[in-house]
């Protein structure tokens, strides 16, 4: 996450961005670009929209805690944007101020999850929904982002039972979207193109997470 305010990833609203893209399509001629954007955008009309629980998780051992709405884009994932990936962070702070953070709408920047040092999960973001993680627009909306308690530099932060949970909950999501365990589809937010962040930082010990992602990917159902 990084200690100062994180850029949005120049996500527009949706009636300005259907303005722009409409304009671009008519001046372009190009029905191909209409009937995609279209595909994206027609749950988006109202009395559409997909019905939605308040404080339904999509991992059943995290715990719902909303974050602002000024920090993600509601999505209709994975059958407006497919999901590929895993971005794994550090918080570079506490649990609390992370949650904190995520819920300023000044912030500009939230995960999906939030993995504290105990092992507990708490969930701020819809999977289906794009959080504004990463910094990267298209990683974003191809994206789930994982966020750590604790600091880069610290690595007595990065616990077992933080390994272990973030395990179990990375393996649930690759095994929802198909994901393919590796370092190609599980990175870290340094590995983003464009960002000036270095989470989860040299003292994260990619062997063995993904050891353990394996070994829970072995049991892990799509649910």
């Amino acid at each position: 996450m990084g200690q100062r305010k994180a850029p949005k990833d120049g996500d527009r609203k949706v009636g300005r961005r259907a303005l722009l893209i409409g304009g671009t399509v008519a001046a372009a001629g190009s029905a191909v670009l209409a009937r995609d954007e279209l595909a994206r955008l027609w749950w988006r009309v109202p009395g559409v929209e997909k019905p939605r629980k308040e404080g339904e998780v999509d991992y059943a051992g995290a715990r719902w805690v909303a974050a602002s709405d000024a920090n993600w884009r509601m999505a209709d994932r994975p059958d407006d944007y497919g999901i590929d990936m895993v971005i794994i962070h550090v918080t570079q702070g506490s649990f609390d101020s992370a949650v904190k953070v995520f819920q300023d709408p000044e912030h500009g920047a939230a995960a999906h999850y939030i993995v504290r040092k105990d092992g507990h999960v708490t969930q701020m973001i819809r999977e289906l929904d794009v959080a504004y993680h990463a910094g990267n627009r298209d990683y974003n909306e191809r994206s789930v982002g994982i966020e750590h308690e604790g600091f880069v530099d610290r690595p007595q932060d990065l616990t077992d039972e933080m390994y272990a949970a973030s395990a179990r909950l990375t393996a649930r999501i690759c095994a929802r979207y198909d994901i393919p365990v590796d370092r190609e589809h599980i990175i870290g937010h340094v590995e983003v193109p464009g960002t000036d962040h270095t989470d989860p930082g040299e003292h994260w010990d990619w062997d063995r997470y993904m050891k353990l992602v394996r070994e829970a990917a072995r049991t892990a159902t799509p649910a």
